[in-house]
């Protein structure tokens, strides 16, 4: 994704300036844009310049045996919901069976930053980490839940300041009986927050 950093900080103090309030004029704003854009571009949207299937192929290792599930909970996330660009943040749950290639566990961590530091919908988010586990490391099964807050959610609109969004995705052996019945014992009242 090119980013244009000049046009977006002139985007930036022109919305500032629409709200009336201009960076040239109000001390705590005179660095405002610089600093929108370099958040943005550096770590916001950070995810658009990791290529998640040749990350996992690069940190993937062979799988010599037979291994069980892994299972990696309480990973931070930290997103943009993309229709107010407002932050949500949470905690992710993920699981995999491997096939040929297993991973790190700190890759499973950066996975999932990877695919979050997007402009998606939580939905999609959930549902590319487990793909990107089928088709990266060739997992015999894949899960992803993600619990998060959203800031739309609880800032504006319906103002539930206390509501939480969960979704769950899985494909493979963990969608199918008896390991998804397995995993949702593993995940039971232990996985909730």
């Amino acid at each position: 994704m090119p980013a244009d950093p000049a046009r977006a900080r002139a985007a930036v103090a022109e919305f500032l300036k629409a709200f009336g309030l201009d960076p040239a004029k109000v001390p705590a704003l005179v660095e405002t844009p610089e600093r929108v854009v370099d958040a943005w571009q550096k770590e916001l949207l950070a995810g658009y310049a990791v290529d998640v299937l040749s990350l996992l192929r690069a940190e993937s290792l062979p799988c010599h045996g037979r291994r069980g599930l892994v299972i990696a909970r309480k990973i931070s996330v930290s997103t943009l919901c993309p229709h107010h660009l407002l932050p949500a943040q949470g905690r992710a749950t993920v699981a995999y069976l491997p096939g040929e290639r297993m991973l790190g566990f700190g890759t499973l961590a950066r996975l999932v930053d990877a695919c979050a530091r997007r402009l998606e919908l939580q939905e999609d988010i959930t549902a590319r980490v487990v793909e990107s586990l089928m088709e990266g490391i060739g997992a015999k099964g894949a899960y992803c839940r993600m619990q998060l807050a959203h800031a739309c959610m609880r800032i504006r609109g319906a103002r539930q300041a206390d509501a939480w969004v969960e979704t769950h995705h899985a494909a493979g052996d963990l969608e199918r009986e008896p390991e998804a019945t397995r995993l949702a014992a593993l995940l039971g009242a232990r996985g909730r927050r």
